[in-house]
């Protein structure tokens, strides 16, 4: 997909005039970039709304900075080839508050759209010309919003301000398109909340705080994967921050962003959590479903690569002692995932599928259950086609936003584009407000380029449905016991 012209919309509620660009492709695709949604007057402090342009002209063909980060290479998760080369991008942990607009090209006329002829919204945090593209091939042309927040410890805090700014920042963008979506054509009754991983965990805080949103995506994450904890736990994530900025006579308020980037490096600071804020009291309440009315969720086969290298460090005896801190339940669950003292390769892996079923199938299990038991339709689903690029490495963690967003080359591979094709179909039709499947059944997504649904028994074939019956009889303070046992500064992508 290539740009080619700039298009205008004169946009009433944000009082400005927008300059976007045009894609062309399959089906064109107007895009406008970068558009501030907020502002933030100063480090680890609540977001303000940015509601009113004065009348300006707004470029919106670049896309705007994201917030400082750690530098990660992405492609060795993923399995990319090194000769694919990944755009870089800004980074302004006081301009990071903007989001980019994907909506058909055919719908560039929204001023005369009547209510009637919105179209649905799904706000998402990556990349999804390819859903706006599929969408109008499909005629059921949706607009995406991809929204940028602040993160890390730019988001955690110090401890002695806000807590959550993620949180605050996603909300203010979910408010900004309820408010000015109408003036690109979309439906701000209609909206539609996704994310993945950590993005996933974020977009279901949104809906139990009660976001205006009608649906949700959740891809291989819940809040339960990365539940808050208390407040009485900041110290272990601002402490070692701010010793070594002390070294060179700095602290968090008065570190550069790129010093405070070292610092997390340094610190080998890879994941921060939500916390126990008074601010979001409903946290705790995962199994509120707020305004949606439906529910996407699943997961990929190998969610649990992150922590393999980690786990391969272990000793057996190790993995034996992690699994003894489940008390009378220990043996049993030893037992449900083959854990034994003397047997190195099978323990480890069990230790793996343990991680995997404990933060991420069976949460969604139970959530799953939570909303159905609501009366409300939940679809599962299931991915299993493995990295296009390596099969031997699985279905792994993220693998399912390569297929899903279709953003890289996969016709290489017949099978892998089958199923990102498939995907962005079933997505759109939830995000349109249809069933994308039965919600009695799982729709599994490959192996083998093979899309279906399948039953109870077809789930139990490809998810340890039998292990996860052994942990609903275990106390969950145990379970995280081991899991901490076990996981604890052991994730990374680098896996």
């Amino acid at each position: 997909m290539s740009l080619h012209v700039t298009t205008t919309i004169k946009h009433s509620t944000l009082n400005a005039t927008l300059h976007g660009v045009l894609r062309r492709g399959g089906a064109d695709v107007l895009q406008f970039r970068g558009i501030k949604y907020g502002h933030v007057p100063a480090r680890f402090t609540a977001p303000i709304a940015v509601d009113d342009w004065a009348g300006a002209n707004v470029d919106s063909k670049e896309y705007g900075p994201r917030c400082p980060q750690q530098a990660f290479d992405v492609g060795y998760l993923l399995r990319l080839p090194e000769d694919v080369e990944l755009p870089r991008e800004r980074e302004d942990e006081f301009e990071c508050l903007n989001l980019d607009i994907s909506m058909p090209a055919s719908e560039a006329r929204v001023g005369e759209r009547k209510r009637e002829g919105l179209l649905p919204v799904m706000v998402w945090i990556h990349d999804t010309c390819k859903i706006v593209e599929t969408s109008v091939k499909e005629s059921k042309p949706v607009i995406v919003v991809a929204m940028q927040y602040r993160l890390n410890i730019f988001a955690f805090g110090d401890g002695k301000g806000p807590r959550n700014l993620a949180l605050k920042d996603q909300r203010l963008a979910i408010d900004w398109v309820k408010k000015h979506i109408a003036g690109f054509g979309g439906d701000p009754e209609n909206i539609t909340v996704a994310g993945e991983s950590a993005g996933a965990v974020y977009a279901h805080a949104q809906v139990v705080g009660n976001a205006p949103v009608k649906r949700a995506i959740l891809m291989s994450g819940t809040l339960e994967m990365s539940p808050p904890r208390p407040l009485s736990n900041e110290a272990t994530i601002v402490a070692p921050i701010e010793a070594k900025l002390a070294r060179i006579g700095s602290s968090l308020r008065t570190a550069t962003a790129e010093q405070i980037i070292e610092a997390l490096t340094e610190a080998n600071m890879v994941s921060m959590w939500l916390q126990q804020s008074p601010d979001e009291p409903e946290l705790s309440e995962w199994t509120r479903t707020g305004n949606a009315s439906s529910l996407l969720i699943g997961d990929v086969e190998y969610e649990s690569i992150l922590w393999r290298n980690g786990i391969e460090a272990l000793t057996p005896q190790m993995i034996v002692d992690a699994f003894n801190l489940a008390g009378e339940h220990s043996g049993e669950l030893r037992r449900a995932y083959n854990i034994t003292g003397s047997r190195a390769t099978p323990s480890k892996t069990g230790a793996l599928d343990f991680i995997n079923d404990t933060r991420f199938s069976w949460p969604i299990r139970k959530l799953s259950r939570a909303w159905r038991a609501g009366g409300l339709p939940v679809y599962g689903y299931a991915v299993d086609q493995a990295n296009p690029w390596q099969a031997s490495s699985r279905a792994h963690h993220a693998v399912d936003l390569v297929l899903l967003f279709g953003g890289l080359d996969l016709s290489f591979n017949p099978a892998a584009a089958a199923v990102g094709d498939e995907m962005r179909r079933r997505w759109i039709a939830f995000v349109n407000g249809e069933a994308p499947w039965s919600a009695d059944t799982t729709f599994a997504f490959g192996p083998h380029g093979i899309s279906r649904e399948v039953d109870a028994g077809g789930l139990a074939a490809r998810r340890r449905t039998a292990q996860m019956e052994t942990l609903e009889r275990v106390e969950p303070a145990q379970l995280g016991a081991v899991f901490a046992a076990l996981a604890a500064g052991r994730v990374s992508l680098l896996n």
